[in-house]
């Protein structure tokens, strides 16, 4: 299948615009991505036809917003192809979904002594919570190191765990490094030894099908909005077994059986977790990108994007000076790279005034850029909607900051 670029692009308008006299290129991709036209229309639908707050409502509109906030929970089931329903928990994003983790199984499973693994290339949403949990809880915070290519050590996996290791945390996709996880192999090494696996899922449900069955992961989170979906909307899905034998980790409505001052009973899965209101237009929002993603074509997407990222590469490798960080095997679409003696900041600040939108700095790993003993990088992170010509534009920005410092 292939995709017809110029045709999505028009489901995209604020790719139609232009910034500084000069057509955006949008490669912030990594950090969010833009929101198709049939996702801000599901929005102002809701806002202005349906908007009434979920469950226990016996009127009509609160009945229409309850349906559509749970066909969205089974939207994502399939996308995913959880087992259940009960096992879909609607959060404000991954960042969300991994601190719920930290905190409702940490309170549950990790006690004094024990120990938690994650590797090096974690976001700091995959680091912080679980370094408060070791210092909550007395236990230990172990690293999985990755080498100079940006590729986890998986020999180093079978040292670090000890009948005290209680849960690993680990990346599918890094967002600095571009590099994908083998996440099914690192999950089955992790089950020899009874060890349960959170797979940060932030960058990685956009780059390539997930099967949570078939990799047999533990926890999955993501972020709607690094997925064509709203902002303020994530996702955990969490293995049932789990999540049941899990304390809560926020108190509220939707979350409780019944409540007396003597003591209160919770709810079943998955309002267990999921106190207060909900983001449910935010739900139905996810629930339209996953949509449309889908009918864009999953796979080809992913393809066509790793040719937007083989094709910038060799296009940057042939510019001297020019450092790529990130060298594995197997990539997304995301390439960080440095120009010799020109900080990220002023390459970030000058491609702008082209109308080029990267990232710059530490992207929130800072453990990878002392790895390599930098300060950050520019990173340019594609999506299916960007094109060879705007890659075209980026790398001769690139020759003009390099000119221009030179």
């Amino acid at each position: 299948m292939s995709l017809d670029i110029s045709k999505i692009r028009q489901d995209f308008k604020i790719l139609n615009q232009t910034l500084y006299g000069k057509p955006l290129a949008y490669f912030d991709n990594g950090a969010t991505t833009q929101k198709p036209q049939v996702v801000l229309d599901t929005i102002s639908h809701f806002h202005n036809s349906i908007n009434a707050n979920i469950h226990r409502g016996v009127h009509k509109l609160s009945e229409e917003s309850t349906k559509a906030y749970e066909e969205a929970r089974e939207t994502v089931r399939d996308f995913i192809n959880a087992k259940k329903t009960g096992e879909i928990i609607f959060t404000s994003g991954a960042t969300a979904s991994i601190n719920l983790v930290a905190f409702s199984f940490g309170e549950t499973y990790v006690h004094e002594g024990d120990e938690v693994i994650v590797s090096e290339m974690e976001h700091h949403s995959n680091i912080v919570p679980w370094q408060m949990l070791c210092e909550r809880k007395k236990a230990i915070l172990k690293v999985l190191p990755f080498d100079d290519n940006g590729e986890i050590i998986l020999s180093k996996l079978e040292e670090l765990i000890t009948p005290k290791t209680k849960i690993l945390a680990v990346t599918h996709v890094s967002n600095t490094l571009g590099t994908v996880n083998p996440i099914k192999e690192i999950i089955s090494i992790a089950h020899k030894h009874n060890v349960p696996v959170l797979i940060d899922g932030a960058q990685g449900v956009k780059h390539g099908i997930v099967d949570v069955q078939d990799l047999d992961v533990d926890f999955y989170a993501i972020a709607g909005h690094k997925i064509y979906g709203p902002t303020g909307i994530g996702v955990l899905y969490g293995k049932e077994k789990l999540l049941n034998e899990m304390v809560p980790w926020q108190g509220g409505g939707d979350m409780i059986s019944t409540v007396t001052f003597v003591k209160t009973t919770y709810n079943e899965l998955p309002f267990k977790f999921e106190a207060g209101t909900a983001n449910f237009i935010g739900a139905a929002g996810l629930a339209t990108a996953l949509k449309y993603y889908k009918s864009v074509g999953i796979d080809a997407a992913t393809d066509y994007e790793t040719e937007l990222l083989n094709y910038a590469t060799s296009k940057l490798l042939a510019i001297d000076g020019v450092r790529i960080i990130g060298n594995a095997k197997r990539k997304a679409a995301i390439i960080s790279f440095l120009i010799e003696n020109i900080h990220p900041y002023d390459t970030g600040m000058i491609l702008d005034k082209m109308g080029i939108a990267v990232r710059t700095g530490n992207h929130c790993t800072q453990p990878i850029v002392d790895h390599f003993g930098i300060d950050g990088t520019v990173r340019a992170s594609f999506a299916f909607y960007n094109t060879f010509e705007e890659i075209d534009r980026l790398i001769e920005g690139v020759k003009k900051v390099k000119e221009m410092f030179g």
